[in-house]
């Protein structure tokens, strides 16, 4: 969807995990575990330091006409619940002259079960390494890309309920074989990637599309370029970003030829008044295969802190595909209590109502019946570290 969230994470190498990956990860587990609850910083002398740190959120919730039947069900949801929840290390070395090495490793974790959400990888959110200064860092490896770090002004980007229902790309705006750029003066960012095989998984749903290009196929063939100009103040900001996916042989989701593409173009900002926040944005798609589809995804949001403990958060989004009714409207409620610093309880209140053929789920993974309009109830505990 993330607000929470998503907020970029300078980063880069990192030593090679052992074969058994699966291992691997339960010991890197372990380590967080027995770390205090808060991000776990160390260094030494030489101007190095690692960070472990982490998200846990999960939800309990009750959703209705998830299929043609009108069935409802109780569920505790694979994806997340107001955040993504991950583990990750980051760090840096300082190598003299302003200029250092950085790295970043973070899985996505399905709390429900234990397992790796981003198509089943075991560090499915980034993997990279790369060299940073004043100029801004140079990063190579499974990186976020400009939609992601644009799409960050939505108060509920990441949640359960919101843009990624309308979009699943959204949250998974990574790809794998890329180079990076990004570099912040004074409030403005620019950013770009660029894929050379920007995805080698074959399951695990929208994070997954089994394009992993980097060989025949033709010189276009799943590659994927991003860019972004971003800029930020304490009360307002914005960011305009632009998409392009190619197809491949291989590729799912109907992009099965290196000529077929799919491209996104992302206005969005923000303004804080008195405390109180407010977001909205366009994302404009288009998508040429066999045949061709155009949309447009408008949302606006606000996010009103009634005490320094309780947060509500509002917002309504509508899908609008050309030249035809497969349109759906999403309205979302959320309330958030901070326990603490780093525990959060929330509760969260949305409908979805989709026309003709539309079958648009409100909750991020799930299912309903074809036209029909589906509410949901989700409450969930939220911890970092």
């Amino acid at each position: 969807m993330q607000n929470f969230q998503n907020q970029p994470n300078t980063a880069a190498a990192f030593p090679a995990l052992a074969m058994h990956t699966h291992l691997a990860l339960a010991a890197l587990l372990a380590c967080g575990m027995a770390s205090p609850a808060h991000a776990q910083s160390q260094s030494n002398a030489g101007g190095s330091s690692v960070t472990i740190y982490g998200i846990l959120d999960q939800s309990i919730e009750h959703l209705t006409n998830t299929n043609a039947a009108g069935t409802a069900i109780n569920r505790v949801p694979n994806l997340t619940g107001s955040i993504p929840s991950r583990l990750g290390f980051r760090g840096t070395e300082d190598l003299g002259g302003g200029q250092k090495a950085v790295f970043a490793l973070e899985s996505g974790i399905a709390l429900d079960t234990g397992s790796l959400n981003n198509g089943g990888r075991l560090f499915g959110r980034f993997a990279y390494v790369g060299l940073g200064g004043p100029w801004g860092t140079v990063t190579a490896g499974r990186l976020a890309n400009m939609s992601f770090f644009a799409s960050t002004t939505e108060i509920f980007g990441g949640n359960l309920y919101g843009n990624a229902s309308l979009d699943p790309y959204l949250p998974n705006a990574r790809a794998d074989n890329s180079v990076g750029y990004m570099g912040t003066f004074s409030n403005l960012t620019v950013g770009a990637t660029y894929s050379l095989g920007r995805d080698t998984a074959t399951t695990g749903g929208p994070a997954a599309s089994n394009c992993p290009g980097e060989g025949a196929g033709g010189a276009s063939a799943c590659r994927q370029w991003t860019a972004m100009l971003k800029y930020d103040t304490a009360s307002l900001g914005g960011a305009l970003s632009y998409d392009v996916m190619h197809g491949g042989p291989t590729a799912l989701l109907g992009l099965n030829n290196a000529s077929y593409e799919d491209s996104r173009t992302m206005l969005d900002g923000y303004a804080v008044w008195n405390g109180t926040r407010i977001s909205g944005g366009l994302l404009h798609r288009h998508r040429t295969t066999a045949t061709e589809l155009s949309s447009n995804l408008w949302y606006l949001g606000a996010s009103y802190p009634v005490t320094p403990e309780l947060s509500i958060d509002a917002q309504i989004s509508r899908l609008d595909v050309k030249h035809s009714d497969a349109d759906a409207t999403l309205a979302v409620l959320r309330g958030t209590y901070a326990l603490s610093k780093r525990t959060n309880v929330y509760a969260m209140l949305g409908h979805i109502r989709n026309s003709g053929t539309s079958a648009v789920s409100l909750s991020a993974g799930a299912t309903v019946g074809v036209g029909m309009g589906q509410s949901g109830f989700a409450t969930g505990l939220r911890h970092t570290f």
